[in-house]
């Protein structure tokens, strides 16, 4: 068996060509990847649910604009909280994913964590993978796998995200931002 290289905390960015809905466009941060599978949450689908309405000790600590984002079509019904704290030493009910970047406990009470937290961000559901799924899709050409910086899980604006993220790499990527939206327009 092959040994499967860690892309924990980097971007999954969706290429023009990858066909699945669920995925158009979308920027996806890998929380977890290894040979069991991967896991990540989409940084760009806002929904028009607010943290209050679902988590409503959280709303005061999610980030701006203060809606759930739908992480990927995997357990909707379930929620996870990432963060980002900056520092050696994260509190109690953060546990650190990647530099400083990490999930929330979000059954722990709010305010273990408020003075630390320099943002915060819900999701509903995850994107998943199983074993070699994910090495699969890459080798398809389906993503574009980029570093990814502490504001991309606090993008005070997720809808422009995705071009964002390819206009700030050093490659011909640079140029995939500006494909269109429908190239049969073009």
């Amino acid at each position: 068996m092959t040994e499967v290289s860690s892309l924990t905390g980097r971007l999954l960015v969706a290429t023009p060509a990858l066909a699945d809905p669920n995925f158009d466009r979308a920027v996806v941060l890998l929380l977890d990847h290894d040979e069991e599978g991967s896991l990540g949450v989409v940084l760009n689908r806002p929904t028009p649910v607010t943290v209050g309405d679902i988590l409503e000790p959280w709303a005061s600590l999610a980030g701006e604009p203060g809606v759930v984002f739908q992480g990927g079509p995997v357990s909707l019904d379930s929620a996870l909280g990432v963060a980002v704290i900056p520092g050696d030493e994260g509190p109690l009910g953060w546990r650190r994913v990647y530099g400083a970047i990490g999930l929330v406990d979000l059954e722990a009470p709010p305010e273990l964590l408020a003075a630390a937290l320099g943002s915060l961000r819900i999701f509903a559901g995850y994107s998943g993978w199983g074993p070699g799924q994910l090495e699969d899709e890459l080798s398809d050409g389906a993503w574009y796998v980029v570093e990814s910086e502490p504001g991309d899980v606090s993008s005070p604006e997720p809808e422009s995200l995705w071009r964002a993220v390819l206009r700030r790499q050093r490659s011909e990527l640079a140029m995939v931002a500006t494909y269109p939206d429908d190239p049969s327009l073009n």
